[in-house]
């Protein structure tokens, strides 16, 4: 596994961006924490007594999630309730490039911190209000975690076995589509408000509305058909053979003939050429209408050989294979240790820890390990004596609660 080390000097192309990070868990944290491995100064504004909620979450005592998502953050712990803290936060405001926030919508407002007010101070600023189910409509004010959108926007309902019941996903899959979602949306207001005469705005960040995109054909295809998605398992309602197959020591694989030419290679890989003149397989149509026999067939195939053996059969037949991994079988992937998809990084708790590396790569300007996930409040004295607040005022502050340090 690749060793990473931090460096506090190394710089990426988003140096000289400031954001300002108050939201809470894995939507406005996945958000800027993309934009952080580039290089932006993340501030992520946090309560003085818990800090984000992203903390509390731990794997075998380890606040995994947390050290992955806030690498590359400064903490600043202060108390928006408080004139103080409002007043940090509106100065900072001032020389900001971009305000992360999912209070409920209203919240913010309700600090005194709308984007009206924000505006005011800086009309050049970029505020990314992330909520369940947006900033308009009749459920505005729900609360709106990703495990309820999943299940509302569909997703739940054609994901499981057929004949089961629906299931959710076991991760943050909405919050992650959301976060990516938002980073794209973010950086395009961004250049926007960099152009000459641009101005900042405001991002309407809905969970729902992006977990919605991602059913992509379904409402048309509902709509023009009539018919239902159905829960398929791994199958595909478009495209056959498509599906995991079971191998003779326990493990499976994916195959996918998605085209004309890749389902004819698997026919003739399986020792079944002739099927692809058959009426019954001869095109995708007529294969998703038979999808039973084309599964029974190339089942039978694959139970006959172990993992590896079928890997490097279909493999010898160009055909579109994969193994189906669990985490320990990814780790020790060669491709996956060669390229560093995974790498290693110090962690003063644990000695070391694993994270996923950046996962898009730039020639020139690639993503940076500059710190690793803060303490809570570990830089709000760094922070505030960069506003030109004095020692005495800070300690006055943290005396009564306003500031963690």
């Amino acid at each position: 596994m690749q060793k990473i080390k931090f460096s506090e000097n190394a710089r990426g192309p988003l140096d000289g961006v400031r954001v300002l990070d108050l939201s809470r868990l894995y939507v406005g944290n996945l958000i800027t924490h993309h934009l952080a491995d580039f290089g932006a100064d993340v501030l992520k504004i946090e309560q003085t007594d818990v800090g984000d909620s992203t903390r509390a979450l731990r794997d075998g005592g380890y606040a995994v999630s947390w050290k992955i998502s806030s690498r590359n953050k400064r903490s600043l712990a202060i108390d928006l309730k408080h004139k103080d803290g409002v007043a940090a936060l509106l100065e900072l405001v001032r020389d900001a490039d971009i305000l992360v926030e999912n209070f409920r919508p209203g919240d913010l407002e309700k600090f005194g911190l709308g984007p009206d007010v924000l505006h005011r101070i800086n009309p050049k600023l970029v505020v990314v209000r992330i909520s369940g189910w947006g900033a308009t409509g009749p459920y505005r004010q729900k609360l709106g975690f990703g495990t309820l959108i999943e299940a509302f926007s569909g997703f739940a309902a054609k994901s499981g076995v057929a004949g089961g019941p629906p299931l959710l996903p076991s991760l943050g899959l909405a919050d992650t589509i959301c976060g990516l979602t938002g980073g794209i949306a973010t950086m395009v207001a961004l250049r926007e408000a960099e152009r000459e005469g641009g101005r900042g705005q405001v991002i309407d960040l809905s969970i729902l509305d992006t977990m919605v995109a991602v059913l992509g054909k379904d409402p048309a295809a509902y709509v023009l058909t009539g018919q239902l998605p159905e829960r398929l398992g791994s199958r595909s309602t478009i495209a056959v053979p498509r599906n995991l197959y079971p191998t003779r020591d326990g493990h499976f694989i994916a195959l996918a003939g998605s085209t004309q030419t890749m389902a004819k290679k698997i026919f003739a890989a399986i020792g079944r050429a002739e099927l692809i003149d058959n009426p019954r397989y001869s095109d995708n149509d007529a294969r998703v209408r038979h999808v039973d026999e084309v599964d029974q067939m190339i089942e039978a195939f694959t139970l006959e050989r172990t993992l590896a053996e079928n890997l490097a059969h279909f493999e010898e037949w160009q055909v579109t294979v994969g193994p189906v991994n669990d985490v320990a079988m990814l780790l020790a992937d060669p491709h996956i240790i060669e390229r560093g998809v995974i790498v290693e990084v110090d962690d003063e708790e644990t000695g070391a820890i694993l994270m996923p590396a950046p996962p898009v790569r730039l020639s020139e300007t690639p993503a940076t390990f500059r710190r690793p996930a803060p303490r809570l409040g570990e830089h709000s004295r760094d922070v505030l004596r960069e506003l030109g607040w004095s020692d005495d005022r800070i300690d006055g502050l943290v005396a009564t609660g306003v500031v963690n340090v």
